[in-house]
């Protein structure tokens, strides 16, 4: 719209108040002043050209009938849906300038949890700097691909909504029992911390088809998969991470070996007061009524963080020689493992779910109807995305993808919901991903550094589930299903772990066959299948 159409449209939505009464009573007497209002927009909205010709019908006949009452309030209700103070909307095009300075803050919001899966999964298996710096990058790499085909669409593939992707926080614990699990086969061998990475990737794309299938059940399973199991699902996630936070607080896996006498030992006074610093400079920064100033304190307590570390000589740089990343797909191969495809197919199914919900929050936010078909084809369509693209990603050397919620947020905060601008950030995140110093400058962050970020963030994940949970009425059998959730997830993931086959598993699962061991091993994954199925018997009994 241009600015004088964007002033009619807020006219009609003015006048709209006046022409349906508080009990929501047509007052025909305002018919008239409405049509005025609503024909020069009715050649660029469907919605107001559709309601142009209802007020002509009332105006014709003088009367308003049921079914005439019943459209018109509908219609009316998704125009207000458009008054969402926005200052570019879906499909308008920002100049050059503001579409860039729109991406900035949108990779500002995203980056450092784009990288922290890799961080911490390569740290957990032991892989090497080179390699690690090479998946930061990759990671980068393909989570801008897969934001420019969430937010173009191609064919029915994408929500074409700016909507951004990144990986997912959802599926470091269970990968990083699959690479554990895939080390334990190698009889100790020098490599085994890279062949970790293969059956890790195979998975990954072998289990994808789950999240594609489930894109085409939640109009179906929209009784069983509610608010209720969304939220349980959610605060698993966080909580289930929240320990691997706390671990990087402490100075990571690497550190557990090392002496008491070692001034960098597990848990020794330096690494708890760099996750410290950092942990308390992004509640500072955070705190501050600019949201550039919000917007930028992760990364400011990263740049603290770093400062630390330095001066207590944890930070060993090291740069590659290579100017440019070339993409490698399938650089280390893939494994498979029908145990491990199961549980992470179980996890895909679980990350659909919070996809809907932030593709329907896209959408509010954005204007758009949440009720139409076109809102199920946007649904349909980025959970799909969701399945691809994490395809894509695993053949690009990269873990699983998933929509960021927080990008939701910052479209809320500048009023820019264009798809277009996510063109614009999905170019930045490749061409980060193409140069090595950017994968060697954060693969040699210390783990005190992240552990300080990621403690916050995940407990902000737990957080935001327990929001969903206490926004749905809480009854006796909503209780029932908080109960075995909460009870059976956390149970596992609090579990002593034991050796089984070289591998640590916890120790409830110590007898169980090797494929039930890899399926339940993670508490995210034993927690959300609790949550269906009691909540899908709860709803038959109903």
């Amino acid at each position: 719209m241009t600015v004088s159409e964007k002033k009619a449209f807020l006219q009609l939505v003015q006048g709209l108040k006046n022409f349906v009464n508080d009990d929501g009573k047509v007052d025909i007497r305002e018919a008239q002043a409405i049509l005025g209002l609503v024909k020069p927009l009715a050649a660029i909205d469907s919605d107001c050209a559709e309601l142009e010709k209802l007020v002509d019908g009332i105006l014709d006949d003088g009367i308003v009938s049921e079914e005439e009452s019943k459209r018109l309030l509908a219609v009316i209700g998704r125009i207000g849906m458009h008054n969402t103070g926005l200052v570019y909307g879906i499909e308008d095009k920002p100049p050059f300038f503001e579409a860039l300075f729109a991406a900035l803050q949108h990779l500002l919001a995203i980056f450092v949890g784009i990288i922290t899966p890799p961080i911490i999964i390569c740290g957990a298996l032991g892989t090497s700097g080179e390699v690690k710096a090479f998946m930061i990058s990759m990671a980068l790499f393909a989570s801008g691909i897969c934001t420019f085909i969430q937010c173009k669409r191609l064919g029915p593939v994408g929500a074409k909504l700016l909507c951004v992707q990144g990986t997912s926080f959802q599926f470091i614990a269970p990968l990083i029992a699959i690479g554990f699990f895939a080390q334990s086969q190698t009889g100790g061998h020098p490599e085994q911390a890279v062949w970790g990475l293969p059956l890790i990737f195979g998975c990954c794309i072998a289990a994808a088809p789950a999240e594609m299938i489930a894109a085409f059940l939640f109009k179906r399973l929209r009784t069983i998969i509610t608010p209720l199991v969304s939220g349980i699902v959610v605060a698993l996630i966080g909580l289930g991470l929240v320990k691997v936070g706390l671990i990087s607080c402490c100075g990571g896996f690497g550190a557990m070996g090392r002496p008491d006498t070692d001034p960098l030992v597990f848990a020794g006074w330096r690494n708890l007061t760099v996750a410290a610093a950092v942990l308390l400079t992004i509640v500072f920064f955070n705190s501050f009524r600019n949201k550039f100033v919000r917007m930028g304190s992760v990364v400011f307590g990263l740049i603290v963080g770093y400062l630390i570390a330095w001066q207590f000589g944890m930070l060993q740089f090291s740069f590659s020689s290579s100017m440019i990343n070339i993409p490698h797909p399938f650089k280390w191969g893939v494994s498979f493992d029908f145990g491990s495809i199961i549980g992470l197919a179980i996890v895909y199914f679980i990350t659909s779910i919070e996809a809907n919900g932030d593709i329907t929050a896209n959408s509010m936010i954005s204007g758009l109807s949440i009720t139409d078909d076109s809102y199920h084809a946007r649904v349909r369509g980025g959970v799909l995305a969701d399945g691809v693209n994490s395809a894509v990603a695993g053949c690009f050397n990269s873990f699983p993808n998933s929509i960021f919620a927080q990008n939701n947020g910052l479209i809320q905060l500048t009023g820019v919901a264009s798809r277009h601008v996510g063109y614009y950030i999905a170019a930045l995140l490749v061409l980060l991903g193409l140069f090595p110093v950017v994968g060697d400058l954060f693969g040699t962050m210390p783990d005190p550094v992240l552990g300080g970020a990621t403690l916050l963030m995940f407990g902000m994940v737990a957080a935001a589930g327990i929001r969903i949970i206490a926004s749905q009425p809480i009854g006796r059998k909503e209780t029932l299903v908080l109960a075995i959730a909460f009870g059976l997830g956390l149970g596992v993931e609090l579990c002593p772990q034991v050796q089984v086959n070289g591998s640590s598993v916890p120790w409830v699962l110590k007898f169980m066959p090797d494929m039930v061991r890899n399926i339940f091993s993670s508490g995210l994954v034993t927690g959300g299948v609790a949550a269906i199925l009691a909540n899908a018997c709860i709803r038959i009994k109903e």
